[in-house]
């Protein structure tokens, strides 16, 4: 049964949804942009919490500062950083002994700055990491980076771009690009779960 929770991120009180899965492994699943509207209850968020309680993951997806019920204002991507390991170590708290990460849009940026620095989180997918909207430069090695997901007609996530940046990331990890799915996965959802599922 998932419930909400909340969590603190140094100063601020963040909302989150925990659902308890049956295995030791957990997962945070890690929303859109806020400033257009991204939130935990995005629809392939929704979609990436399916595949991952099917596999009897603890599943934790939170809003960032500023979005829904979570205090303070959006932060640049630092104050969000440091969100996401406010998450890492609420989720450890519950007795999560393997906790994993997957991200969508926005959310797989915020995943890609704090998993390059972070060699201990494994087992990461970026779905749709918006390479042609902000300047993944900063993000170097990703060691725990095991898929990443776009469609053929991202714009904001092109596959030729993505193929550019795996081998800089991890060149173990894999690319899955989903014939005909934009970068919202309209009509796609089905099939997006269909590649996650295989992955794990």
């Amino acid at each position: 049964m998932e419930k909400k929770v909340f969590f603190e991120s140094y100063e601020l009180k963040l909302e989150g949804l925990l659902n308890k899965g049956e295995s030791d492994k957990g997962i945070i699943i890690t929303h859109p942009h806020p400033l257009y509207g991204g939130d935990m209850h995005n629809y392939v968020v929704e979609s990436i919490k399916k595949v991952y309680r099917k596999k009897n993951y603890t599943t934790f997806c939170f809003n960032f500062r500023g979005v829904g019920e979570s205090q303070g204002n959006y932060d640049n991507d630092q104050g969000e950083q440091e969100d996401l390991r406010s998450a890492l170590s609420f989720i450890a708290s519950t007795g999560i002994n393997q906790v994993e990460l997957a991200g969508y849009s926005y959310g797989a940026w915020i995943n890609s700055l704090v998993a390059c620095k972070d060699a201990s989180i494994k087992n990461i997918v970026l779905l749709s990491p918006p390479v042609a909207f902000i300047d993944f430069k900063p993000v170097t090695s990703i060691p725990g980076l095991k898929l990443v997901v776009t469609g053929s007609i991202d714009d904001y996530a092109p596959p030729d771009l993505l193929k550019k940046a795996l081998p800089v990331w991890n060149k173990k990890a894999v690319l899955e690009i989903i014939n005909g799915a934009d970068h919202f996965y309209g009509g796609y959802t089905k099939k997006l779960e269909s590649v996650l599922s295989k992955f794990i």
